[in-house]
């Protein structure tokens, strides 16, 4: 399973990576270096709704525990836990850009190997 990136995010996570110190690069990034280069990258326009990219809303839920997980996924900069605002640069962040919803995915978190199935991504809020 390759991610699937925009040009324009693939982009601006690649300056990101680029602009880090080197004393500042966690595993995470390391990673997230890894997984942009294997990704297929298209136009913008030619990206579906339902893929995780920068600035996309969220749903996923860990398998083994059944814990549903809601997220807006931003630039460093931009991340707020409290408003449920992810780092691109955090291991789920890393985990889940350029998958789409439907998917399961695995992958290493800091409290080990966690399967997350991809509930739904929108590119927006919808008010309840």
């Amino acid at each position: 399973m390759k991610p699937i990136l925009t040009k324009t995010d693939y982009n601006t996570i690649k300056e990101l990576i680029v602009n880090t110190p080197s004393h500042l690069i966690t595993k995470e990034i390391s990673m997230l270096a890894k997984e942009i280069e294997l990704a297929k990258k298209i136009p913008d326009t030619k990206i579906e709704p339902q893929v995780i990219r920068i600035n996309s809303y969220f749903e996923v839920q860990d398998v083994a525990s059944g814990k549903l997980l809601n997220f807006q996924l931003t630039l460093p900069k931009n991340a707020d836990l409290e408003k449920k605002k992810l780092s691109i640069l955090s291991p789920l962040g890393v985990a889940l850009i350029g998958f789409q919803e439907g998917m399961e995915i695995e992958w290493v978190m800091p409290g080990g190997l966690k399967k997350l199935k991809i509930l739904s991504v929108r590119t927006h809020v919808h008010a309840d």
